[in-house]
């Protein structure tokens, strides 16, 4: 039941990252599974500094916002200049490529699997991180960026974001994790929740394992799984449902067994068990 609906054509080969604070980037995208991958060259990190294309030698990227207003604002000219040593750092490595210019906003669309997927079949992602006010929109113009948002509230700059989105794509693709199953079939990208799961001891502090997990019955494991998805989704994003593709028998067995519903057969959902509890005693 958890098919996975995407083609692994992930063939990402350069994150490039446009910043005034590089180093929150390196922080994470250097760190951990990913800074693993980039050591193997399984992909590439640029960090371009906007500040190495000031316009005076002090230093200057931003200036007051015209009509007044509270803040400053980056200018278009030293992102520009940035923008523009991307490509050509693309281009004289990889030759022409298919590219994005990403800006990291809370005004765009709110980054989803589906996005990471889409962005990860491109050869070349530049990453804008504002700061400050922003950016001049008409180096957004310019540039065609897109805009994209990691959430529904405001951060210092962009550089967290575009942390946030190298991680999400950089899983997908090809050897940085050990198979696709192993981001396919994870929360989310599967299309739900991630099922209940857990590890030794089989019981702990009077809370024990669902005994079907210790059978080692690996198709009804599986089942089991599936269902157990499928109801937490229920309970928790029943929106992300309407986007599953499932046959109309997927969906009367996982409705028959949700009726049979057992400890052996489908796991307690998180809380479920407290309140079984208080009504024992």
């Amino acid at each position: 039941m958890f098919r996975c609906f995407t083609k692994e054509v992930c063939s990402l080969k350069r994150f490039t990252c446009l910043s005034l604070f590089p180093e929150i980037i390196k922080a994470s995208a250097l760190s951990s599974i990913g800074g693993r991958a980039v050591e193997r060259g399984l992909y590439e990190l640029e960090f371009i500094q906007i500040r190495d294309f000031a316009v005076n030698e002090y230093g200057k990227v931003d200036d007051a916002l015209y009509g007044g207003g509270v803040g400053m604002l980056m200018m278009a000219e030293p992102v520009f200049q940035s923008v523009t040593k991307a490509k050509d750092d693309f281009r004289q490595s990889h030759g022409e490529g298919r590219e994005k210019l990403i800006y990291l906003s809370p005004r765009g669309r709110v980054l989803d699997q589906q996005k990471a997927r889409e962005l990860s079949e491109l050869d070349h992602l530049i990453l804008l991180c504002g700061h400050y006010e922003g950016v001049d929109q008409r180096i957004l113009d310019e540039c065609e960026a897109e805009e994209l948002s990691i959430g529904d509230y405001v951060l210092t700059g962009g550089e967290l974001a575009a942390a946030v989105l190298i991680d999400v794509i950089s899983r997908m693709l090809p050897g940085v994790l050990p198979a696709a199953e192993a981001w396919q079939k994870e929360s989310i990208a599967s299309g739900l929740l991630e099922e209940p799961q857990y590890t030794r001891p089989a019981e702990w502090r009077g809370r024990a394992v669902p005994e079907l997990l210790l059978s080692g019955h690996a198709a009804r494991i599986e089942a089991w799984r599936q269902h157990a998805a499928l109801d937490l989704t229920l309970k928790r994003r029943p929106e992300l449902l309407t986007k599953l593709p499932m046959t109309h028998e997927e969906i009367r067995t996982w409705l028959e067994a949700r009726e049979q519903k057992t400890k052996a057969s489908l796991p307690l959902l998180p809380g479920e068990q407290m309140k079984k509890e208080e009504k024992s005693n």
